[in-house]
């Protein structure tokens, strides 16, 4: 396993890190092979974001041993109530819930507080001079939390974080699919750029995103690195080709300021497919020229969340549902992250009035108005 240090922190955490996400709903000793698998690996950084009680137990009784060798993502804002995991900036609901999470885990401290999903710019600009960062800066003076991060999907609340000179971690969502958007609207001309050139052909906001991340030594962890499986088929993938775990880890791992990966495992085996990139030769690493080979006959019918669909009549930020929707439909079932992160839109599918003025102007021809009406029955 191969180290890297994660921007100012200073913290040297393995490449390929344990997002526990798909620990939820496993056995005490499900949970205890993967994280054993993950020792042996030398993977030594876990995100633990989620709020059910059983899953931070489990995850507990898993480190009891071993807790001295792992850097610890916990996430301050993740809560749970009447049954549910639920996102609030309510401080007489944070404290408890950040306070059972270090109790469940057996720790007095942990190296990363995350601040937990924060999307919204107004929302970020709220907490950065309210009671919610006093709370996190009180964490930190009292040597609760080593250091501050913050979790995101939103490039511009990302960058805004990487410059406050406060956060020192960002954990971010990163996949092809999510970065490398067409810069043209025309099939003829998109998807056209060198993939190997860290930055080309990405959307402007993200590539300056990492830019930033890199200039100011901020350190990145990488989710959805993976983009919930949905890069794994051909089928499902907006690029009509497949990726293998390792080609999604190396495409990640080359972003500018990337330290680490929070790969989802779901049993052992998975750990073993991630940690298969340590060793990988050059032809393995390579997805570039799997993604500038793909079929352009593919990219018809997908959303790429390219976003040359807007503006929407009704103000729905048309690429996010998309992504939403095509993220909780690669899991049978949606996740309770996922549908947090789409009830946090401001304007949300069930808004659309199938106007359908959006269509003419997709590259890819999706049925945007259908799709829409999927997404909205989805997440009732």
């Amino acid at each position: 396993m191969r180290y890297r240090r994660l921007g100012k922190t200073g913290l040297m955490v393995s490449e390929i890190g344990f997002g526990a996400e798909w620990m939820e709903k496993k056995s005490a000793a499900e949970v205890r092979a993967v994280v054993e698998r993950c020792e042996e690996a030398g993977i030594n950084i876990l995100d633990c974001w989620m709020a059910g009680p059983d899953v931070r137990s489990n995850l507990g009784a898993a480190l009891a041993n071993t807790r001295d060798s792992w850097i610890i993502q916990g996430h301050i804002g993740s809560t749970w109530q009447d049954g549910q995991y639920v996102r609030t900036r309510d401080m007489d609901l944070v404290r408890p819930a950040f306070e059972d999470l270090l109790a469940r885990l057996g720790t007095d401290h942990v190296e990363l507080g995350m601040i937990h999903y924060v999307d919204d710019v107004d929302e970020y600009e709220g907490i950065m001079a309210g009671p919610f960062i006093e709370y996190v800066r009180a964490l930190k003076a009292a040597g609760t939390i080593e250091h501050v991060g913050l979790s995101t999907h939103a490039p511009e609340v990302a960058k805004l974080a990487a410059l406050s000179g406060e956060i020192e971690a960002i954990m971010f969502s990163v996949n092809p699919a999510f970065d490398l958007l067409p810069a043209a609207a025309s099939l003829d001309d998109a998807f056209t750029f060198d993939y190997a050139d860290e930055l080309a052909g990405m959307e402007p906001v993200r590539a300056e995103l990492y830019a930033t991340l890199e200039r100011e030594d901020v350190g990145l962890t990488v989710m959805k690195g993976y983009a919930g499986g949905r890069l794994f088929s051909a089928e499902a993938s907006p690029f009509g080709v497949a990726l293998t775990p390792v080609q999604c880890i190396h495409y990640a791992l080359t972003r500018p300021a990337a330290a680490s990966i929070m790969a989802g495992f779901d049993e052992p085996a998975h750990v073993d497919d991630a940690v298969a990139y340590e060793t990988a030769a050059d032809d393995l690493l390579d997805y570039a020229s799997v993604l500038a080979g793909a079929p352009k006959h593919a990219y018809f019918g997908q959303c790429t969340y390219c976003g040359h669909c807007a503006p929407c009549t009704a103000g729905i930020d048309i690429a996010a549902v998309n992504k939403f929707y095509d993220l909780a439909v690669m899991q049978g079932e949606a996740p309770a992250s996922v549908r947090a992160h789409y009830h946090a839109l401001d304007v949300a599918a069930d808004d659309c009035t199938a106007c359908a003025a959006c269509e003419p102007r997709c590259p890819f021809g999706v049925p945007i108005a259908e799709r829409m009406a999927q997404a909205a029955a989805l997440f009732a």
